[in-house]
């Protein structure tokens, strides 16, 4: 059995049912120990730049482009995977589980949630909290 069967042997009914594997937008805007890991193409990131830089690091890796460059994302950071439509972040999910992530989520409702996150009452009071 490779890495990644024994990843998903161990992703059970109680794994999906806890929701261990996703993590909301706001809850992860809250930790001091995050990373965002965007998995989109390059034409989506050219149209829709994501900027957190007020409280975490944005890195953007496509998807096909992480097994070349998993060395640049970190082991000790809570690293929340972020797609448009939910499907990459899941694959790149199961992937990084798989090569040994122990603190990897899936930021869950997209553009949606995410735009909610960074309305600017919401980054007024969060840039007041940092100081």
């Amino acid at each position: 059995m490779n890495d990644f069967e024994r990843t998903i042997s161990q992703m059970d009914f109680e794994y999906f049912g806890t929701g261990q594997h996703k993590i909301d937008v706001n809850e992860f805007l809250e930790r001091h120990d995050s990373l965002l890991l965007d998995v989109r193409a390059d034409e989506e990131v050219k149209t829709i730049k994501l900027s957190l830089a007020y409280h975490c690091p944005v890195l953007e890796i496509p998807m096909h482009n992480v097994p070349q460059r998993i060395n640049e994302i970190p082991h000790d950071k809570m690293v929340g995977v972020f797609c448009s439509s939910g499907v990459r972040c899941v694959i790149i999910f199961a992937y990084l589980k798989s090569k040994g992530y122990k603190n990897v989520k899936i930021l869950t409702g997209g553009y949606a949630n995410l735009v909610q996150a960074l309305l600017p009452g919401k980054i007024y009071k969060k840039s007041k909290d940092i100081k």
